[in-house]
């Protein structure tokens, strides 16, 4: 006898996957905060603190098929809506204190992905010392492409990647300026969860982050990797 809810269960999130028509199912977003020199600088910090992580609840994920250009609701309760570009890492192997020479055997594929920002929410929950959830989590906060699995994918650790708004540059950087790369991020993150098949880490947003409105089309991407088209609705 199959288990009965009291509820319908929620569907599964999840993403395409490039050259498979099978799917990979979202566990949880972990978020890296400030893990580019220049955008930590434009933030007002500045040196290699040690890495620090929010989350994203994993239906906040919007799909953006390849090709394709997806909308994405303006939320509510902002008048100032920031984009912040990011490499998504898509974990297929779980473990926790993970050493870093073995942190890149837990990867299953690449993504590219924005961690749409309430500006203003996250602003004021700082001042006050309170937790910005509502200015990272909310609903379609993280718009993210296909994944491109390890095997497919070319050397992201030297990939250029960039984000234009209404085809007018608004970052562009190199992901081998992240402050802690891809292993050590993992491995950092490890000690403090158990990584499980299925955990997406967005790896952290380059400098030239920026509001947009409703109409805006951002176009993003790290070279190897399917970009995104993600329209302000």
């Amino acid at each position: 006898m199959s288990q009965q809810y009291v509820l319908p269960p929620a569907p599964v999130a999840s993403l395409p996957v490039t050259g498979s028509d099978a799917l990979f199912p979202v566990h949880r977003v972990y978020c890296v905060g400030r893990n580019y020199a220049e955008h930590a600088k434009e933030m007002g910090f500045t040196g290699r603190e040690a890495p620090f992580f929010f989350m994203k609840p994993a239906d906040a994920v919007l799909p953006v098929p390849a090709g394709q250009t997806v909308d994405m609701p303006y939320p509510t309760l902002t008048d100032n809506l920031h984009h912040e570009i990011e490499l998504v890492v898509a974990i297929g192997k779980g473990g926790k204190d993970i050493p870093v020479a073995q942190a890149l055997e837990h990867i299953y594929g690449y993504a590219v992905g924005l961690d749409m920002t309430r500006r203003d929410l996250q602003g004021e929950m700082k001042k006050q010392g309170r937790p910005w959830c509502i200015g990272k989590g909310f609903d379609y906060s993280a718009p993210i492409g296909p994944i491109t699995p390890v095997a497919q994918a070319s050397d992201v650790t030297a990939a250029g990647i960039w984000l234009q708004v209404n085809d007018a540059d608004r970052q562009r950087s190199n992901v081998d300026q992240l402050i802690w790369n891809i292993a050590e991020t993992v491995a950092i993150l490890s000690q403090a969860w158990e990584l499980q098949p299925g955990d997406l880490i967005m790896t952290g947003t380059p400098e030239g982050v920026g509001a947009v409105v409703r109409g805006d089309v951002m176009a993003g991407g790290v070279d190897g990797l399917e970009s995104i088209r993600v329209r302000v609705a």
